[in-house]
């Protein structure tokens, strides 16, 4: 498995319209996208930091993971994404060792990426997603 660097950090909030203006005005950053990504039942806001990327993440649906995880949680760092080559022979060989995979195949994710997380539980709690760009 190759990583290559980290891609994003992923943060739940319940409003991007009141958690952009901090990023903007506060710390100085530019969102530079906002999406919604309807099958996970979120809309997204990003930002550059050096070459790594700040992924806002609201829910559009209380019942959608991260609607649950607020619910659960509150606001807060929701997950920490890792740039792979070879995203399938990735997941392929972390199942091979054990780790629980919540998506055995890759997906379509914000900004066209193709994405798979990982279960916490085999990840020392951390909701773990590798993210490739398609070819």
């Amino acid at each position: 498995m190759k990583l290559t660097h980290i891609e994003h950090l992923g943060i739940a909030v319940k409003s991007l319209e009141d958690a952009i203006p901090f990023y903007e005005n506060v710390l100085g950053l530019k969102c530079y996208a906002v999406e919604e990504v309807a099958e996970q039942k979120v809309k997204t806001a990003f930002f550059m930091v050096g070459q790594t990327k700040i992924e806002l993440l609201e829910s559009t649906d209380p019942e959608g993971p991260v609607g649950k995880f607020i619910e659960k949680k509150g606001e807060g760092i929701h997950h920490l994404a890792f740039a792979v080559e070879g995203l399938q022979d990735s997941l392929n060989i972390l199942a091979e060792k054990g780790i629980n995979l919540i998506d055995k195949s890759p997906r379509k994710g914000a900004e066209g990426l193709n994405i798979a997380f990982l279960h916490p539980k085999s990840t020392f709690g951390v909701l773990t997603e590798l993210c490739e760009k398609p070819n």
